[in-house]
């Protein structure tokens, strides 16, 4: 599913126009990441968590040539799925 199915499902379920569903949506995703990029969790209660992750600088290798090199430090995000999700996804 992409994210235009996901505004067109949400349309269709909140009985609002598809543009409308699309601008929530957006909305929705860009909060997210406002609040994932100032280091803050966000918890959707029954859907999951997302959090910010730092992964630290780690030696690694080129898997064609073998070659070592450093991998740099980087931050990721992560995703917890909460209980009602795994519910319904087993």
């Amino acid at each position: 599913m992409r994210k235009s199915d996901l505004a067109t499902e949400i349309a269709d379920k909140a009985d609002i126009p598809a543009d409308k569903a699309q601008q929530v949506l957006s909305a929705i995703l860009d909060e997210i990441t406002n609040a994932l990029s100032r280091k803050e969790s966000v918890s959707l209660i029954g859907f999951g968590t997302f959090e910010p992750r730092h992964r630290n600088a780690r030696a690694g290798k080129n898997p064609q040539t073998g070659v070592a090199l450093q991998i740099a430090a980087s931050n990721t995000v992560g995703f917890k799925p909460g209980k009602a999700l795994k519910e319904a996804v087993n």
